[in-house]
């Protein structure tokens, strides 16, 4: 189960150190945003470093540079023979650039004997993204998940600003809740968005709440101070649970029924299947 992405400055080997010791189910190593444009070969490098450690467990995922840059292929040759768990693409236009990265990864998946990486899209960085995400079912099985991002589109929208007082304004709701949806129907994970309050620990976990509520399955974040509140959010309650496990029980006392009732509440099958979703995303023990 990964609930928390924390992003990982790719030239950064004393953060890249803490957050290996740290509580994020998942770390994304970058080489795009948080890397300056003299620094990206050696960034390169210390990425490629940081894949040969002992993970610990952890799931390391890597944002490349995005495809319109050039710099995508120089930025998969350098690490993927070190086995990425996953290749985050940025500025995600569509199913045309999920292909292309797909078409690249198989190329490496062959030349080093690798299992299919998964692609984590981030899908809602451009205007023209906007358009495009209910389509991707069924592109290609490396897609795990699609994330939705504020600020880059706010740069492509020509915004002043995506927020106030911690409220998305509505392009920004648009943006989240139809990577929602996009995600629902293609029967990916749903990742949401960093939290760019630092301090405010108790906002980011209502935030994670909400986006649980909702229907995401995971969270990024850019501060390890965020993992916790997080991995708090997005951990099902002895309430939650308890539930869960009636619904299944129930079906399986009466495994020819369509519907049950439970506590005076009609239980079909679209809330087993939701109760195995919950059971499934406990913390192992």
């Amino acid at each position: 189960m990964m609930r928390s992405f924390l992003f990982v400055p790719g030239d950064s080997t004393r953060k890249f150190a803490k957050a290996l010791g740290g509580e994020a189910d998942a770390l994304i190593l970058d080489l795009e945003d948080s890397v300056a444009a003299p620094a990206k070969d050696q960034a390169r490098v210390c990425v490629a470093e940081m894949l040969g450690a002992d993970r610990g467990g952890k799931a390391l995922f890597v944002r490349v540079n995005a495809l319109d840059t050039g710099l995508t292929l120089t930025d998969l040759a350098a690490v993927m023979p070190h086995a990425p768990d996953g290749i985050v693409l940025p500025k995600c236009e569509g199913p045309d650039d999920l292909r292309q990265l797909a078409h690249y990864l198989a190329a490496f998946e062959a030349a080093h004997d690798l299992r299919q990486t998964r692609i984590l899209a981030i899908v809602t960085e451009t205007a023209g993204s906007l358009f495009s995400l209910g389509q991707y079912r069924e592109v290609d099985p490396r897609l795990w998940g699609m994330m939705w991002g504020a600020e880059d589109l706010a740069a492509s929208l020509g915004a002043r600003q995506n927020a106030e007082n911690g409220v998305y304004h509505e392009p920004f709701r648009l943006a989240r809740n139809l990577c929602l949806a996009g995600a629902a129907a293609a029967g990916v994970v749903a990742v949401d968005t960093i939290c760019a309050t630092l301090n405010d620990l108790d906002a980011l976990e209502t935030e994670a709440r909400i986006a649980r509520r909702d229907g995401f399955g995971a969270k990024a974040v850019i501060h390890p101070n965020h993992v916790a509140p997080v991995n708090r959010a997005f951990q099902p309650t002895e309430q939650e649970l308890d539930w869960a496990q009636k619904v299944l029980d129930a079906f399986a006392a009466n495994p020819n029924a369509g519907v049950v009732n439970i506590d005076g509440q009609m239980i079909d099958k679209p809330h087993e299947r939701a109760a195995r979703k919950i059971l499934a995303a406990r913390a192992p023990t």
